[in-house]
């Protein structure tokens, strides 16, 4: 069966789809809003707002999700991220995180997690997977979006620490 969009073509709809939904439901909004009426002009903002938050989320995802050019599988399930990778891998839970910062590591660009054991993991930033670290990290607490995204926007040599979790010391 031949296809009828070039697998470049496929790829980059693949990857601009969940601002390509936003755009169609903040249409789908803004269109609602115009039939009249304050009922539906409430209803339809609402949607068209809804659309617009999702299309925000959706760009700033599309940083976390490169070109596969690096070898591994990244995986979120359930507050651990897991890396397999061909020469080195291991995982890290979200809750022992204690810093991640971009860096350079074996020739690539990679995420380096640390945890409160001393353990790090190196993650390339263009494995397969890397774009659920997004809302992986988003969760971390005092985690800066803006650091995060001007982190994977910057320059590929500079190492840069994105977050560093806040310890609270009691005194006795």
């Amino acid at each position: 069966m031949t296809e009828f969009i070039r697998p470049g073509a496929a790829q980059t709809l693949r990857r601009w789809r969940e601002v390509l939904i936003a755009a169609v439901v903040t249409a789908l909004g803004l269109w609602v809003a115009v039939q009249g009426g304050p009922v539906l002009l409430v209803a339809g903002l609402l949607i068209a707002a809804l659309g617009a938050a999702l299309a925000l989320t959706g760009l700033r995802r599309l940083h976390f999700m490169q070109d596969i050019n690096d070898p591994g599988l990244v995986q979120v399930v359930e507050g651990q991220i897991t890396y397999f990778g061909p020469t080195e891998g291991g995982f890290a839970a979200l809750s022992s995180l204690t810093e991640i910062a971009l860096t350079q590591h074996a020739g690539r660009r990679c995420w380096r997690l640390a945890d409160e054991g001393g353990e790090v993991l190196f993650v390339p930033t263009a494995a397969e997977g890397t774009g659920a670290l997004f809302d992986a990290f988003a969760g971390l607490p005092g985690l800066e979006t803006p650091a995060l995204l001007a982190a994977i926007d910057g320059p590929p040599d500079m190492p840069r620490i994105v977050w560093r979790r806040r310890v609270m010391r009691m005194l006795h």
